[in-house]
């Protein structure tokens, strides 16, 4: 193999994994072959939620491709919460997981209505399992919860 396309295929290794989540390489293991190039969307789940398994389920068999993320692992960010908040064009409550426990635990139902935007949000990076579940992250949108019609527009034709 000619050095120059070693070089350029981990140039473009690089550049596509430490880019921003829009591309992705999924390589084909020990042959260094180049298996898929696809534009990335960010799905953010807690495995053990039943409807995160049923939008993993209609993830996959729509032939949609993601790049899966753990909630209660990897919490969103202020920095990203306030920009799927953006993004996604939903009141900041919407992004609270209402049924979760600790949400009760917490008596944010009371205590929401009276705290400011930056600290809903801080809240909201301080415990993954607070975030209405699951969120997909795409170029142009953010959804938050599985509501099967507004997902459809991903589907490919």
């Amino acid at each position: 193999m000619p050095f120059f396309y070693v070089w350029s295929f981990r140039k473009l290794w690089y550049m596509l994994e430490k880019g921003p989540n829009t591309q992705r390489a999924k390589m084909t293991a020990g042959t260094g072959r180049k298996e898929e190039i696809c534009l990335s969307i960010l799905f953010i789940c807690y495995p053990r939620c039943t409807t995160c398994q049923k939008t993993k389920k209609w993830l996959e068999e729509g032939r949609i491709s993601y790049q899966a993320r753990d909630i209660q692992t990897q919490n969103p960010t202020f920095f990203e919460l306030k920009e799927w908040w953006a993004k996604s064009g939903l009141p900041l409550k919407k992004l609270f997981n209402t049924s979760g426990l600790k949400y009760k635990e917490m008596h944010l139902a009371q205590r929401l209505p009276e705290m400011s935007d930056e600290e809903k949000l801080k809240l909201l990076a301080s415990d993954g399992l607070l975030v209405k579940r699951p969120v997909l992250v795409t170029e142009s949108r953010v959804f938050f919860g599985f509501r099967e019609s507004e997902w459809e527009a991903l589907k490919p034709r």
